[in-house]
């Protein structure tokens, strides 16, 4: 039967818990849904309704392991498409779609969103400011890097997400310290210029390597700060009229052209430098923001980049056009932060614009929305200081996924 004329069928990857309004978007369509999830994230609530079949393995990385899996599923099964939910599995997807030849970006490709080293050498390519950087591979190479850049430096892994692995070094000294403790993984490092500033992310639809939709938003402490020392994590988004957010959009744009992404969603980091007021790239990702940043963009525009993106796939596996559905000019905004108390109880905020509780263990959530951008902020910076008196505990920094 024509892949017009039959439903498709979508295999999903998670090693971790996201992406439920993908596979529910999927379903709704009338297409199939198979996911392979990691085997920590049994027991979250996966959207079961909209999983035709669910399977878990210990690790969704491991190679030959789920190369021989999604082959023999693919004996009975005919996989249209191969999904990453999460950015650990963005390269595994890459890989499964070169051996089973399905379309979507092929591993090259998807480097440039996993590799920091890759992406930086792309995006400078294309014209898209970055940090100072080098490759963690030859002594001289480092060695003048040092000595042409001043510190403090920032020792980065090259395929984590957010901020995990990341080092702060001061000197040479220190460089050479970590490298030692490293051995045979240095090369999986880069090492990049430190620049103090605020941290902006963009969150992005693209399709025919076109940017349909974006939206620019602020965090109110850069995430590795938030990650390195603990902390109420917030992320608002900006008057669409401010400076700020054209020059990110535009930015964003350019950079997405340079690390060449066709289809589906981005989400990618900025830095305002206190020093030139100029934006660096900092990453991008492909695939949804955590955090439950999409959550916080639909209360701000009406548009979920799940459900979207599973739209967009669809249309585009069918070959026919994908249109944005109606949307809306609002401003949102979310805090979240690490709990003492095994259910926090935030019925003492009773503000009309909280439209979002987050329901997790020892986590306290909210989001906020309205019309008024700076309403947004004043809300969110009173709730920082409450959410530190009330609710925040602090714990150590998790240095790999291996540790989640």
């Amino acid at each position: 039967m024509s892949i017009t004329h039959r439903p498709l069928t979508f295999l999903c990857l998670a090693s971790y818990f996201k992406g439920n309004a993908f596979m529910q978007a999927a379903k709704q369509l009338g297409h199939h849904v198979l996911l392979i999830a990691g085997e920590k994230s049994a027991d979250e609530a996966w959207a079961r309704e909209s999983i035709d079949e669910l399977f878990f393995l210990p690790s969704l990385s491991k190679r030959p392991d789920i190369v021989y899996s999604v082959a023999y599923l693919a004996r009975g099964r005919h996989l249209d498409a191969v999904v990453a939910l999460d950015d650990f599995d963005v390269e595994t997807a890459a890989h499964l779609r070169e051996h089973l030849r399905l379309p979507g970006m092929g591993e090259s490709q998807a480097r440039r969103f996993r590799d920091k080293l890759a992406m930086r050498d792309a995006a400078r390519a294309g014209g898209v400011p970055v940090p100072e950087y080098t490759r963690v591979v030859n002594y001289d190479e480092l060695r003048e890097f040092m000595s042409r850049v001043p510190a403090p430096w920032l020792l980065k892994p090259r395929a984590e997400a957010s901020a995990m692995g990341i080092r702060r070094l001061h000197d040479a000294e220190q460089l050479w310290r970590a490298l030692d403790q490293l051995g045979d993984q240095q090369s999986f490092f880069i090492l990049e210029q430190y620049l103090p500033g605020e941290v902006f992310h963009v969150d992005a639809l693209v399709d025919g390597g076109e940017v349909l939709f974006s939206i620019a938003s602020q965090y109110g402490r850069p995430p590795l700060n938030v990650y390195q020392d603990g902390g109420v994590f917030i992320t608002r988004t900006l008057d669409r009229a401010s400076a700020d957010s054209q020059a990110l959009t535009t930015a964003n744009r350019r950079m997405l052209r340079a690390l060449g992404l066709e289809r589906g969603a981005a989400h990618a980091e900025f830095l305002k430098a206190s020093h030139d007021g100029q934006f660096y790239f900092i990453e991008c990702a492909s695939r949804v923001g955590g955090a439950n940043i999409a959550e916080t963009l639909e209360y701000a525009s009406g548009l979920n980049l799940w459900r979207e993106w599973a739209r967009l796939e669809v249309a585009y596996l069918r070959g026919e056009p994908y249109a944005l559905p109606p949307l809306r000019d609002d401003y949102a905004g979310i805090i979240v932060c690490l709990s003492q108390q095994e259910w926090p109880d935030t019925s003492g905020y009773t503000d009309p614009e909280i439209v979002w509780r987050l329901k997790k263990k020892n986590h306290a959530g909210l989001i906020v929305s309205g019309a008024d951008p700076g309403r947004v902020q004043a809300l969110l910076e009173s709730y920082g200081q409450r959410f530190a008196q009330d609710f925040l505990a602090v714990m150590p920094p998790r240095q790999s996924a291996a540790e989640m």
